[in-house]
């Protein structure tokens, strides 16, 4: 379960930037490509965050579409799975979004 090490980091981050302060809310984007289980996630937080600035904070999760951009014809897609073809038949992709982790925002008091 990989989702262990990346709420402890996640944990870690809130901890530097709230200093002190008690975090109450934390909102996670996480890319459906990422390959994170949402509720694992959130089983996780709440162990990693025992003790710390993060204890008890609401944990919301933003689920982030994969997007890529086709490199032959310029066309934007959104993907349900970590590769596709776009309507004109290339599979040379860019990632645009869909496989980062990012603490989008916190509220402290």
């Amino acid at each position: 379960m990989h989702e262990l090490g990346i709420a402890q980091e996640i944990v870690d981050i809130i901890a530097e930037h709230a200093g002190s302060a008690r975090v109450t809310r934390v909102v996670l984007e996480i890319g459906r490509n990422a390959l994170i289980l949402p509720d694992s996630i959130r089983f996780c937080f709440d162990l990693c965050s025992e003790g710390s600035a993060a204890e008890g904070a609401a944990l919301e999760i933003v689920d982030v579409p994969a997007r890529a951009r086709c490199r032959d014809c310029g066309a934007e897609l959104v993907l349900d799975q970590p590769f596709g073809l776009c309507n004109c038949g290339s599979a040379d992709l860019q990632w645009l979004s869909g496989d980062e982790i990012r603490v989008k925002e916190m509220e402290i008091v």
